[in-house]
C-alpha cells in the first residue's frame, strides 16, 4: 500500500515525519533551479501544464495515461516523460493547470481525537488539496513539471513534486539511445513506472485516515525536503539505467517553501540514488518492465550531536499491461522494499532497544478499466519489520502495542472516469475522476486487536473514501 510515510529515529522524529499518501500527495512550487525554469516558461518558447500536455501534444489525455486521467503511464506516457515532456508542437497561452482533489471520509471506528483542528473525529467532507501546476517544453530539450499545493486541512500553502529535465537522443556507433538529467526533489518522483513509491496505487487516498508507524525511507521519507540531480539513459529502448545524488535543504529554504523546519530529516552527506529497468513490448498489446531501485541516506535525528542512523534501501519492482485497443486494459504492478537501518544515533539516545533493524514492504495491485471510463483496483499491502518496544511503544490509535510496525491490508477501488478521452466534453481543458475506495487492515501496527495498547483494533482503522478528482 501507499503507506503513510514515518521517518525513522525516535518516536517524536516519527510522528514529525508523518505525512499523508504519497500517492495523492501532488505538491510543489520553486527552490532556485525552479526559478530558473519559472523564466525560461515565460521568457519563450511553448510550455504547458497538466491537462496542457494535452494541449502541446494536440492528443487527450487517454493518450499518455492508461485510464483516461490520471497519474497511470501508457508506453507513449513513459516515453513523453523520459524526452523531458517535450513532445508536440501545439501553440499554448500559458503553461498552467489546476487541480482539486476531496471527498468524504469514514472510518470504522470514530478515531480518539480529530486528525486535524478542522475536521471531526469522524464522517468529514474534505477539500483536500489545491494546486496550481506549470508543467510542459520550456526550450529544445527541456521540460518541467511543477505544482503549489493548498492543504485544504492543514490549511497551508507548499512545494511538493518537482521534475526539470533535459533529454535528447544519442547514437554512439550502433548503440541508440535516449539521454537525460532530472532535478527533482523526491526520490522516484522522475521515475517512468507506476511500480515505485511516489507514483504508484493507490493514487489518491484520504490524508485523515490513521497512518502506520513504519515505511521505508525511499517510501516518501525524503519528498519534498530535498533537491537532487539524476543522470539517466534508456538503451535500445530497452535497458534504462540512472544514477544521481540528493542534498537535504536548509531549514530557511524549508520555511520558505511551506514545507516547515520541522520537516527537515537533517541529512548528513549526500544520498545516493540509483535506478534500473528493462522493458519490452509485444507490439502494442502487451508490455512489461523490472526493474531495481536504491538509495543510502544517513539521518541526523539531533543536529547537536554527531550520532547518525543510516538506512540503505533496495527496491524490486515489475509492471505487466495489456490492452486491448480501446476497449479493455489491464495494468498490474509489484514492488518489495528492503530496507536494512543501523539506527545509532536513535539507539545512542535511548530510543531503540537495538541498533540494528530491518523493514520489508510488499505492494501488489491490479487494475482493470473498460475504453478507458470505469475501472475497477484491487490491491494488497504488506509492512514488516523488526521488534523493538522502545521504538515502536504503546500508544492511541498510533502506537504498537507489541513493539512491532508489521501492518497488511487491501484497497478496492471503483472509479468512472468520463472526461479526458477523444471527442470528450471540453477536451483537454476539462478532465474528472469519480471514486469509492474502500481500504481494510487485517494488521495494524503489529496486531490485530488492541494493537495500540488503547483498545483500538486493527479493523477499527477500515476507510471508506468517495472522492472526486478534477483538473483543468
Amino acid at each position: 500500500m501507499r503507506s503513510y510515510v514515518t521517518c525513522r529515529g525516535t518516536l517524536e522524529s516519527r510522528e514529525r515525519f508523518a505525512a499523508a499518501p504519497r500517492s495523492n500527495r501532488l505538491p510543489i512550487a520553486f527552490v532556485p533551479v525552479a526559478w530558473i525554469a519559472l523564466g525560461a516558461l515565460f521568457a519563450g518558447g511553448a510550455a504547458q501544464a497538466v491537462p496542457s500536455f494535452a494541449r502541446q501534444t494536440g492528443m487527450p489525455c487517454a493518450q499518455c495515461h492508461t485510464q483516461a486521467f490520471g497519474p497511470g503511464l501508457t508506453a507513449y506516457g513513459r516515453s513523453f516523460k523520459l524526452n523531458a515532456y517535450t513532445f508536440g508542437d501545439q501553440p499554448s497561452l500559458l503553461p498552467l493547470a489546476a487541480m482539486v482533489q476531496g471527498g468524504f471520509d469514514r472510518t470504522a471506528t470514530d478515531q480518539p481525537d480529530p486528525p486535524t483542528d478542522h475536521t471531526s473525529t469522524n464522517d468529514n467532507f474534505t477539500l483536500d488539496q489545491l494546486s496550481l501546476f506549470i508543467a510542459g517544453r520550456v526550450a529544445p530539450h527541456v521540460g518541467v513539471f511543477a505544482q503549489v499545493t493548498y492543504d485544504g486541512n492543514g490549511r497551508a500553502t507548499s512545494w511538493d513534486n518537482l521534475d526539470v529535465r533535459y533529454a535528447r537522443s544519442v547514437t554512439v556507433g550502433t548503440v541508440d539511445a535516449v539521454v537525460g538529467v532530472s532535478i527533482n526533489n523526491n526520490p522516484t518522483v522522475q521515475d517512468l513506472w507506476n511500480s515505485t513509491p511516489a507514483w504508484g496505487v493507490p493514487y489518491i487516498s484520504s490524508p485523515l485516515n490513521p497512518s502506520p508507524i513504519a515505511a521505508a525511507v525511499v517510501d516518501g521519507g525524503l519528498a519534498q525536503s530535498v533537491l537532487g540531480a539524476t543522470a539517466y539513459a534508456l538503451i535500445h529502448d530497452h535497458v534504462y539505467l540512472e544514477a544521481g545524488a540528493y542534498r537535504g535543504l536548509s531549514d530557511r529554504w524549508l520555511n520558505n517553501l511551506g514545507v516547515g523546519a520541522d520537516a527537515s530529516p537533517h541529512l548528513n552527506g549526500a544520498v545516493p540514488y540509483w535506478r534500473a529497468a528493462y522493458q519490452s513490448a509485444i507490439e502494442n498489446t502487451h508490455y512489461f518492465s523490472l526493474g531495481a531501485f536504491g538509495l543510502n541516506a544517513r539521518l541526523q535525528p539531533d543536529p547537536t550531536v554527531p550520532d547518525t542512523d543510516r538506512f540503505t534501501d533496495l527496491g524490486m519492482d515489475a509492471t505487466y499491461q495489456y490492452t486491448d485497443a480501446d476497449r479493455f486494459s489491464v495494468s498490474t504492478n509489484v514492488v518489495h522494499i528492503r530496507e536494512n537501518q543501523n539506527l545509532g544515533a536513535t539507539f545512542n539516545a535511548q530510543g531503540a532497544s537495538s541498533p540494528s533493524h530491518h523493514l520489508d514492504e510488499w505492494r501488489l495491485d491490479g487494475t482493470l478499466t473498460f475504453r478507458q471510463t470505469w475501472s475497477a483496483t484491487l490491491a494488497a499491502f504488506d509492512t514488516r519489520g523488526s521488534t523493538d518496544p522502545v521504538l515502536y511503544a504503546p500508544g492511541a490509535l498510533s502506537g504498537s502495542a507489541t513493539g512491532s510496525p508489521d501492518t497488511r491490508g487491501y484497497i478496492v477501488q471503483f472509479e468512472v472516469i468520463p472526461f479526458g478521452k477523444l471527442g470528450s466534453f471540453a477536451q483537454p481543458w476539462v478532465n474528472a475522476r469519480l471514486g469509492l475506495q474502500w481500504t481494510g487492515y487485517t494488521r495494524f501496527n503489529g496486531g490485530s486487536s488492541n494493537y495500540d495498547g488503547f483498545a483500538r483494533n486493527a479493523h477499527d482503522n477500515n476507510s471508506l473514501f468517495v472522492y472526486y478528482w478534477i483538473a483543468m
